[in-house]
């Protein structure tokens, strides 16, 4: 990939014997809105704040615009805007006053642009802070995080407990405007619909491993929901090899699977069982194929398709 703007190679973290990250490798294309999914506890923000130098790797190596974030932070920094969950901005400030301040750390502020974005979030801008709604707070979060225009906009998790109008205005006014500019934008979330509705590539990790990491649409084709029908009840999942999961019961079982390495009609005629349904697995089922799968990938898996890292 030529001149990614993140690029994570062999990343590892541990908080005592618990991996938080496994030798994580991948590179996040400029201009592109790289989705970075996950349950809880996954690894994605602990992977933000290595990207944000806030943690030095313990092994492996971490380079935003070609640098290490934790030896230039300045350079880097200057040129990342950053949205959490919980933005700290201080209650005591008015929402003028905060965006004043704000300017005053990059040369590069756009105050037209900002003014313009307090309108359209309705943003009283001599309200102080501590008065504002939990979505009119991230509303100006985003405003301060993007009216620099950051070459990088991280997301980590801006959407969480917001309503439906606030993650509107987050995803489709913010977000794919950044990408049009040709600015990239890294939008960790656990709501797949949303990381769906505007990723060009995709990330998923799980227990701190990377399960997979593509473009979007590579994802959907590569991915296949096999319904099968079996002529007698099953007492127990059919032994599909290959696949990342299986499920069902009685008669009807549901496999997801790689479609480069299973066919639907010649897996049917081994188990001697009837295709009721082959179609593209859904970004939900595919979510769930890989958190519940107990099968480890092989480092013949991580070189074919779908399981490519860099």
């Amino acid at each position: 990939m030529p001149d990614p703007v993140v690029d994570v190679a062999n990343l590892s973290r541990h908080f005592g014997a618990k991996p938080a990250l496994a030798a994580v490798s991948l590179s996040v294309p400029r201009g592109s809105v790289f989705g970075l999914v996950g349950e809880n506890g996954a690894g994605k923000s602990t992977l933000i704040k290595h990207v944000l130098g806030l943690w030095r790797a313990e092994t492996g190596s971490v380079r935003v615009f070609g640098a290490d974030p934790v030896q230039a932070p300045t350079e880097v920094l200057a040129r990342i805007g950053y949205l959490s969950e919980q933005p700290d901005l201080p209650g005591w400030m008015r929402v003028t006053e905060l965006l004043r301040y704000m300017q005053a750390f990059y040369p590069r502020w756009d105050t037209a642009y900002a003014e313009r974005l307090r309108a359209q979030f309705d943003l009283n801008p001599g309200a102080r802070i501590k008065t504002l709604s939990k979505g009119q707070h991230a509303r100006l979060g985003l405003i301060a995080a993007e009216a620099h225009r950051p070459d990088l906009l991280i997301l980590d998790e801006p959407s969480s407990g917001l309503d439906p109008i606030v993650r509107r205005d987050i995803l489709e006014a913010i977000i794919r405007t950044v990408a049009d500019e040709g600015r990239t934008v890294i939008f960790s979330s656990h709501l797949l619909e949303e990381v769906e509705r505007v990723s060009d590539d995709l990330a998923m990790l799980h227990h701190g491993a990377l399960r997979f990491c593509a473009p979007l649409a590579s994802i959907r084709e590569q991915h296949r929901r096999i319904a099968l029908r079996f002529a007698q009840p099953l007492a127990q999942a059919p032994a599909v090899s290959g696949a990342i999961r299986v499920d069902g019961a009685g008669r009807e079982w549901t496999v997801i699977c790689d479609a480069s390495r299973i066919h639907g009609p010649a897996l049917a005629q081994h188990l001697d069982a009837t295709i009721v349904d082959d179609s593209p697995a859904s970004l939900d089922e595919i979510f769930i194929a890989h958190a519940t799968s107990d099968a480890a990938l092989s480092k013949a898996d991580l070189k074919v398709g779908l399981y490519r890292q860099r």
